[in-house]
């Protein structure tokens, strides 16, 4: 009966369009009321569900990405793709996968990408002539590479709630991330569309015109390299990496640009502090959720029904797809990952899926939802961003699934995409 209360007020508050971490909370709180358990439960549980030091990363990479949006690197790390891939058919749709992917070893998160970056390609692709429909399309595609490449806010979360190495998590997103941007997905959606529309060559491959904007770009694509050589080489932790990421960002902004004044800086950490308090509501309201389901053994019946259907590891694994991408439809990726994960790792551990390859696949399928109706926050912003409608952004992303989808099930199926790289530097 608790149970069936708990779902139904889960429900009735999303329905009502009040934000996912309260309705978590009323929920949750709805429960612990009728059971009879003291309120304390609710408070403990959710103190200590952002009671972790990796969480602490969150925060400062998000403030390194607001930093370099504010700070015009993000137009530094633009030109750079301009230049070397800018000259293919179609320049400018391979440019805005190109700066998504550099931008995307810096912030870690989709919607950064999309409000940072989005702007200025959206505006470059226009005045080249592309239509504005595929600008929005591929611009929306390419933000979703920013949360499988490392670091990714995502996958800290991941690694918290399934007590799984975040090192290993990121090394892990690395071949998928390239997959989306280049061997089967992305760049080959936007050469077929450069062949139908006959879309321009951005401009003539000039040597001269890497090279310089390879010096103007140089010291932002150094953070990257301090990131993830600093957490591949054990100097420091991925919290250690958020928090030198930001340093480093400011002395970009400050000193070597002086392109950010310290009012900049002030206003941008206050962001920050809101992006992040939201964040940690969910997690924290999830938090007491899930301890809900797990001390109801949620995770070990739906083990027991999976497996009962079979423990083929393919056939788990599929069903895993289903419940992430149908529940990315409806909530957001950090509320989700924190009330699926204590559910679906169990099983997934009891059908033989390491933790790492689940972390990759869940993280993918939820990019997917930031990209769908009714949330699809991506969608949201590069509305605003462009002036486009929500519904005719929809339309413009739509074909752009396809390629996502099929690397989605690639890594899936292929456990060793996502594998190999941390077994080789961690086991």
């Amino acid at each position: 009966m608790e149970l069936i209360l708990l779902f139904l007020v889960l429900a009735l508050t999303l329905i009502m369009g009040i934000p996912v971490g309260v309705s978590l909370g009323l929920a949750s709180f709805a429960y612990v009321w009728v059971s009879g358990l003291p309120d304390a439960v609710v408070l403990h549980n959710m103190v200590g569900g952002v009671n972790s030091f990796p969480l602490l990363a969150v925060p400062f990479f998000i403030l390194a990405g607001q930093l370099m949006n504010t700070g015009g690197i993000t137009e530094r790390i633009f030109a750079f793709a301009r230049a070397v891939v800018g000259w293919m058919p179609g320049g400018l749709g391979h440019v805005n996968i190109g700066a998504s992917v550099l931008f995307a070893g810096m912030s870690g998160a989709a919607v950064a990408d999309a409000g940072g970056l989005g702007a200025v390609e959206i505006k470059a692709m226009r005045q080249a002539g592309y239509d504005t429909d595929f600008a929005v399309g591929i611009t929306a595609a390419s933000s979703t590479i920013g949360p499988i490449i490392p670091p990714s806010l995502p996958l800290i979360v991941y690694g918290v709630m399934a007590s799984a190495s975040i090192g290993e998590l990121f090394v892990a997103g690395l071949v998928p991330g390239l997959l989306m941007a280049v061997a089967l997905a992305l760049m080959v959606m936007v050469a077929w569309y450069s062949w139908r529309r006959a879309y321009p060559r951005d401009a003539a491959f000039r040597l001269r015109y890497v090279r310089d904007s390879f010096r103007a770009a140089f010291l932002p694509l150094m953070t990257p390299a301090i990131i993830i050589g600093g957490i591949v080489t054990g100097a420091f932790t991925p919290t250690e990496a958020a928090v030198a990421a930001v340093f480093w960002t400011l002395i970009l902004g400050v000193f070597v640009y002086r392109s950010l004044t310290w009012r900049h800086v002030v206003r941008v950490m206050f962001d920050t502090v809101e992006t992040t308090a939201s964040i940690l509501f969910i997690v924290a309201s999830a938090a007491i959720f899930a301890w809900i389901l797990i001390s109801n053994q949620m995770a070990a019946r739906l083990a027991g029904a999976v497996l009962a259907i079979s423990d083929n590891p393919g056939f788990v694994m599929f069903a895993i797809l289903v419940i992430v991408l149908v529940l990315g439809l409806f909530m957001e990726t950090v509320a989700a990952i924190t009330i699926l994960v204590p559910v679906l790792a169990p099983v997934s551990l009891a059908a033989g899926i390491d933790p790492v390859h689940l972390g990759i696949v869940i993280v993918l399928a939820l990019m997917i939802g930031l990209l769908t109706p009714p949330v699809g926050l991506v969608l949201y912003v590069l509305a605003g961003v462009s002036g486009v409608s929500f519904e005719r952004c929809v339309k413009a992303t739509a074909p752009f699934l396809i390629p996502l989808v099929g690397v989605l099930l690639l890594v899936a199926f292929v456990p060793e995409l996502s594998l190999a790289l941390p077994r080789w530097l961690y086991r």
